[in-house]
């Protein structure tokens, strides 16, 4: 029997076969404009830029000093830092770092190029992704592209962002309370501060379009006339942003559990409101068909008392998971896990067994391989390097956060009720209230260049409203649809859509429509683990 409560380990991205559901540690993070002409380089998307005969020279031309990552990795798992400009306007001033690292193509012969791997986030590191991701790409596609992995700008090994959050600011799954609103205010506003306090000069440039740019510049050193791509979650996301700012940079683009460019960042933060509950209204449905195994009620309306029948028991008297108290808000926050039908009810099942005075049996964890920090190659990471990049591109990728901390108050008290499960966390306010704006407004991504998304129907961090969104802004882009596909990640999870994104990645041939297949029941299990697209915060932490 598939283990269903258990403590979280964090979002890094090691590879794992699937995510099992989370309902019961409530504090576990569910998810994380001007048209721009086709460039001739990297910084000319930047209007104030002083025309000079190549003012990224001393960027694209750099020669990588390729080493061993790590003494316990393969020797073909390589590592470099190069060097970027902080601010694309100015590429004579302050200089950051970006960590990449490869494996090159197992066939020179059919090597096509190189293909870039991003894991998601915003926050996510992605220089170990050639290794993680190796097992899970067929050989063809291993044959024909060196794999490059990299730490976005701010992220991991590259000039990482720290805000010098303690466990309490990094607690941001915050229900609206009326009695804790100005409490979240103050919370809201510590972190932006502090967040501006450390790194003033440079978070107005952790934004997605300058990672774009830096792609370009990986691009241009790795000596590629054009780039292809392999984006998860907010990955997609930078490779649309790419494909906006360099389509004649652009080859083959895999854009895999999608984000809509249109809801750029409090939308997609608010979609999970939007999508659980139709998730929700699922899990009733499919319980109830089951009631002899579960228990819980023989019609969807009995289903879906006794589930919130347990969120009230919870505020009145926490009920006690293994030496964590959960409270009726922290079960909301696990929203995540009615996107997987059968780990929903056996987790309810379990809840309400640890309500009862049953104590719950010891979590069972997958042994998996741990992530290891390369000793001749890497730095030290702060402890709250994800949320503060997650919190700086967020942010700062947009200007249409709004400044009012009533008008969070409004949206909260109204999206709880057109979205009981999740609606009010979704909308109450976030440091963004109180940051200061990007280098640029948000990309708007509006093109005909050809790319391949994939997005499971039951995605719980970017639901099929937001890869649709996607495939809406991208006109020459297919989709295909993973029906029944239950998971954050497709491309390597053995999913249905798998054949097609090889056939694309290795032929160039893109479907002639948009494409659905069935996910089987093993399929629907299978899966990869990828940064959440949302700072990590605190597991277990009861809110005060």
């Amino acid at each position: 029997m598939r283990r269903i409560i258990h403590l979280p380990q964090g979002h890094d991205s090691v590879r794992r076969t699937r995510i099992a559901p989370l309902v019961a540690i409530s504090a576990v993070a569910t998810l994380v404009p001007a048209l721009t002409p086709a460039v001739a380089s990297a910084a000319e998307p930047v209007a104030r830029r002083t025309v000079t005969a190549d003012p990224l020279r001393q960027y694209t031309q750099q020669t990588p000093r390729w080493r061993r990552c790590e003494a316990e990795a393969p020797a073909t798992y390589q590592c470099a830092t190069l060097k970027v400009p902080l601010d694309y306007a100015r590429p004579d001033g302050r200089k950051l770092d970006v960590a990449v690292s490869r494996v090159k193509a197992t066939s020179p012969q059919k090597r096509r190029g190189v293909l870039l791997l991003n894991p998601g986030g915003p926050g996510g590191p992605g220089l170990d992704m050639p290794l993680w991701m190796a097992p899970e790409l067929p050989t063809a596609v291993k044959e024909q592209y060196d794999l490059i992995g990299f730490d976005p700008r701010g992220v991991g090994q590259s000039s990482p962002v720290s805000c010098g959050l303690n466990e309490a600011e990094l607690n941001w799954q915050r229900p609206y309370k009326a009695a804790a609103f100005d409490k979240d205010v103050r919370w809201a506003r510590t972190v932006a501060e502090k967040c501006r306090a450390r790194n003033g000069a440079v978070l107005p440039h952790i934004t997605t379009r300058n990672t774009a740019r830096d792609m370009d510049v990986i691009r241009a050193v790795l000596g590629e006339k054009k780039v292809s791509y392999l984006g998860y979650s907010y990955g997609t996301y930078l490779g649309a942003v790419y494909t906006q700012m360099f389509p004649k940079r652009t080859d083959r683009f895999v854009l895999d559990s999608a984000v809509d460019p249109q809801r750029i960042w409090r939308g997609m933060i608010q979609v999970w409101a939007e999508g659980a509950e139709p998730a929700f209204t699922r899990w009733t449905e499919w319980t109830a068909e089951r009631h002899t195994t579960y228990g819980l009620g023989d019609t969807p309306a009995q289903v879906g008392k006794a589930f919130w029948d347990l969120v009230a028991r919870a505020d009145r008297e926490p009920i006690d998971i293994q030496g964590t108290l959960l409270t009726g808000d922290d079960i909301r926050a696990g929203r995540a896990v009615f996107f997987d039908v059968q780990g929903a009810a056996e987790a309810v099942v379990e809840l309400r067994k640890a309500a009862e005075g049953t104590p719950a049996p010891a979590p069972s964890r997958r042994s998996t391989a741990p992530r290891h920090v390369p000793p001749s190659f890497a730095r030290a990471v702060p402890s709250d390097n994800s949320d503060a990049a997650f919190w700086a591109v967020a942010c700062g990728d947009t200007r249409a956060w709004p400044r009012d901390p009533e008008q969070y108050r409004r949206d909260a008290i109204r999206d709880k009720a057109r979205y009981p499960l999740y609606g009010d966390f979704a909308s109450n306010i976030k440091p963004c209230a109180f940051w200061k704006n990007g280098s640029e407004p948000a990309t708007q991504v509006n093109n005909s260049v050809g790319a391949l998304i994939l997005q499971d129907e039951w995605d719980s961090q970017t639901p099929l409203v937001s890869g649709q969104g996607l495939r809406r802004a991208m006109k020459g882009s297919r989709m295909v649809t993973v029906l029944g596909g239950q998971g954050h990640g497709v491309y390597g999870s053995k999913s249905c859509a798998d054949k097609t994104a090889t056939a694309y990645l290795t032929t160039g041939r893109l479907p002639a429509a948009d494409l659905t297949c069935r996910a089987t029941q093993a399929q629907a299990q299978n899966r990869l683990d990828l940064p959440l697209p949302a700072p990590q915060g605190i597991p277990g932490l009861r809110r005060s």
